[in-house]
C-alpha cells in the first residue's frame, strides 16, 4: 500500500528555505556589520541619527513588499491555474510600478528635504547630522525597490539562488565601500549612505542577468495604461495585508522614537537603534522562513491540498520557535556582546542600553509567531485578518502601552510595551481561531485556521521514480475506485501519466499523486520534479513522450510549471 510521504514536499521546502535563508542572512548580516561598522568608525552617536531616518525606510519597506511580495504571490497563484498571460503581467507591472515609485521617492525626498527631516527629528540638535546622511541615503530607494521586488519574483519562478548572489554582492559591496568612503576618505555618514547606493547599484546589474537565464517563465509584456493601473491596484491590495507590517512599523518607530526622545534622549535612540538591529539576526530566519513558506502554501491551498498546507506551517513554526527562543535567552544573559560591537563605551550611558536590551529581548518569541502568521494569512488570502494582525501587533497595542507606561513607569515602560503587545496579538489570533470555528461548524479548525480533506474522498501517493511502483500505484487507485464505473479509465490515465515522468528522466526521487473524487469528477493531481512535460503537447524530441492514450482518456488536461515542479491535473467525468 503506498502512502503520501511529503518526500517531494519536503524537498521542495529545503530547495527553497537554503537559498532563501541565506538571502535573509546576507542581507540582514551586512545591514548589522553595516551599523557595526558605521558605530565603530564614527561613533555610537552616529546611531542616534541614523534611529531616526528609520521610519522612511520601513515606509520604503512597505511599498516594496506590498508589489513586490503581493505580486508574486499573485503571480504564483496565477500559474497554479495555468494562466500565464496574467502571470506576465503581473510580473510586468510589478517591477514597472516600483521603478517608477522610487524614482518619484527619491526626486520628491529632495526636494522637501527639510520639512522631512523636521518631522522625523524633532530635536534641533540632532537634525543637522540626520541630513548628513538622509540627502544621501534619499537616492538608494529606485535600487532597493528594483532588487527587492525582482528578488520575490526569481524565487517563485523556481531560481532561487540568483536573489542570494545579488544581495551578496550589494551587501559585500556595501560594506566594502563603507570601509572606503568612511575609513579613507572621511566621509562620515554621507560616506555611510553612499556605500549602501554603491552597493544596491551593482546588487541591481547582477540581478539583470536573471533576463538572459533560459529556465526563465516569467516574460516582460506590454500592459495599456488602463490596464497598468487597475493591475497595480490588484496587486497592492493584495500585497498590503502582508507589508502592513511595515507601515505600523512605521508609525510605530515614529512614534517611539519621539517618546525616547522626550523620557531618555539621545542615548536613549541609540539605545533603541541597537534593539532595533538585533532584530536583523532574528529576522534572518523569520524572513527566511516565512518567504519560503508563502509561495508554496499559497499554491497548495489554491489546489485544496490542505494536508500540505499543514505540513509546511508545522515545519515553519517549529524553525522561527526554535531560534527566537534561543536569540531571546542569549541577549537575556549576554547583552554585553551587542555593547562590544556597536562600541558602547562611555560609563553613564552602558546601563540605559544594557536594560533596553534585556527587556526587549523578552519579545522575541512573540515577534516570530505573529510574522509568521501574517505571511500565512495572506497566503490563503485571508487579507483582512493578515491585515489585523498587523495592525494590532504592529502598532496600535506597541504605541498604546507605549504611552501608557511610559507615563507609569518611564523608560522601561517602552521596552516592555513591545512584548505586551505580542502576548496580546497572540490572545486574539486564539479567540479569532476559535470563533471562526465555531462560525464554520468545524470547516476552519486549529491556530491557523486550516481547512481539512475528506479522507474518504481523496487519496494521497508518494512513489519513487519507478515504473513497477507506477503500474502498482495505478492498480491500488483502481481498486479504491472500484464501485465507479471510471475507475478503469483513471487507472490507466495514472499508470500512463507515471510511465511517461519516469521515462524521459534519468532519475526523480519523488512523484505525488492525489486523486479526488468530487461527486461529478475525479481529480488525479501529479506533481513531480523532472524536467519540463507538458501531457498536453507531444514532443517528438523526446524519445518515450507517448501519451496519445492519456489524451484520449482524460476529459481535461492542465499543466503548468509552478514552484520549479511540473503540476498536472487531469480531469476524468465520474460514471457511477
Amino acid at each position: 500500500m503506498y502512502e503520501r510521504n511529503y518526500k517531494l514536499l519536503s524537498g521542495k521546502f529545503k530547495e527553497f528555505f537554503i537559498p532563501t535563508l541565506l538571502t535573509s542572512m546576507t542581507g540582514n548580516i551586512c545591514l548589522l556589520v553595516d551599523s557595526i561598522i558605521v558605530s565603530n568608525l564614527i561613533g555610537a552617536v552616529a546611531l542616534s541619527a541614523i534611529q531616526p531616518v528609520e521610519p522612511l525606510g520601513t515606509f520604503v519597506n512597505l511599498i516594496y513588499w506590498m508589489i513586490g511580495l503581493g505580486g508574486s504571490v499573485m503571480c504564483s497563484i496565477a500559474k497554479a491555474e495555468f494562466d500565464n498571460e496574467k502571470s506576465n503581467r503581473i510580473f510586468s507591472v510589478s517591477i514597472m510600478s516600483l521603478v517608477l515609485i522610487g524614482i518619484l521617492f527619491s526626486v520628491l525626498g529632495t526636494l522637501f528635504s527639510g520639512p522631512i527631516i523636521a518631522i522625523l527629528c524633532p530635536s534641533a540638535q540632532i537634525q543637522p547630522i540626520v541630513f548628513q546622511y538622509y540627502s544621501i541615503y534619499i537616492f538608494e530607494i529606485p535600487f532597493l525597490c528594483f532588487i527587492m521586488c525582482l528578488s520575490y519574483f526569481v524565487r517563485a519562478d523556481g531560481i532561487a539562488d540568483l536573489p542570494l548572489r545579488s544581495l551578496i554582492v550589494a551587501n559585500v559591496a556595501n560594506i566594502v565601500f563603507d570601509l572606503i568612503f568612511i575609513g579613507v576618505f572621511g566621509w562620515g555618514l554621507s560616506g555611510a549612505a553612499g556605500a549602501t547606493i554603491a552597493g544596491y547599484i551593482l546588487g541591481s546589474i547582477y540581478m539583470l542577468t536573471y533576463f538572459f537565464n533560459p529556465k526563465r517563465t516569467l516574460e516582460f509584456v506590454f500592459v495599456k495604461f488602463k490596464s497598468f493601473l487597475s493591475t497595480t491596484a490588484e496587486i497592492c491590495k493584495s500585497g498590503f495585508s502582508g507589508a502592513s507590517t511595515q507601515l505600523y512599523f512605521t508609525i510605530k518607530i515614529f512614534i517611539i522614537n519621539t517618546l525616547i526622545t522626550l523620557y531618555i534622549g539621545q542615548y536613549g535612540l541609540v539605545a533603541f537603534n541597537i534593539c532595533c538591529n538585533s532584530l536583523f539576526i532574528l529576522y534572518i530566519f523569520l524572513i527566511g522562513t516565512a518567504q519560503t513558506m508563502s509561495p508554496i502554501v499559497s499554491v497548495y491551498y489554491q489546489e485544496e491540498d490542505y494536508k500540505s498546507v499543514d505540513y509546511i506551517t508545522k515545519k515553519s513554526l517549529k524553525i522561527v520557535l526554535a531560534s527566537s527562543l534561543i536569540l531571546s535567552v542569549f541577549f537575556i544573559i549576554c547583552p554585553q556582546s551587542l555593547l562590544m560591537l556597536y562600541h558602547v563605551n562611555n560609563p553613564s550611558d552602558i546601563p540605559i542600553v544594557l536594560n533596553a536590551i534585556r527587556i526587549f529581548s523578552l519579545s522575541y518569541v512573540g515577534i516570530a509567531i505573529t510574522f509568521l502568521y501574517t505571511f500565512y494569512a495572506q497566503a490563503i488570502q485571508k487579507d483582512k485578518l493578515s491585515n489585523t494582525i498587523s495592525i494590532l501587533e504592529g502598532c496600535v497595542f506597541p504605541v498604546i502601552f507605549a504611552f501608557l507606561l511610559s507615563f507609569l513607569m518611564g523608560a522601561n515602560g517602552i521596552w516592555i510595551s513591545f512584548t505586551i503587545a505580542e502576548v496580546l496579538t497572540i490572545l486574539y489570533i486564539l479567540v479569532y481561531s476559535k470563533y471562526l470555528n465555531k462560525k464554520t461548524n468545524g470547516e476552519y479548525s486549529g491556530f491557523f485556521i486550516n481547512k481539512h480533506n475528506d479522507d474518504e474522498k481523496v487519496f494521497a501517493y508518494t512513489i519513487e521514480g519507478d515504473v513497477k511502483q507506477a503500474v502498482e500505484l495505478s492498480s491500488q487507485v483502481q481498486e479504491y475506485l472500484a464501485e465507479n464505473k471510471s475507475a478503469v479509465l483513471v487507472s490507466m490515465a495514472i499508470e500512463e501519466m507515471l510511465v511517461n515522468i519516469i521515462n524521459i528522466n534519468e532519475y526523480v526521487d519523488a512523484i505525488d499523486v492525489i486523486v479526488k473524487n468530487n461527486g461529478e469528477n475525479i481529480l488525479i493531481s501529479i506533481k513531480d520534479t523532472g524536467i519540463d512535460f507538458n501531457p498536453v503537447v507531444e514532443n517528438d524530441n523526446l524519445e518515450f513522450d507517448n501519451i496519445s492514450v492519456l489524451n484520449k482518456i482524460a476529459d481535461k488536461i492542465d499543466y503548468s510549471r509552478v514552484l520549479g515542479l511540473n503540476s498536472t491535473v487531469i480531469t476524468i467525468k465520474s460514471r457511477n
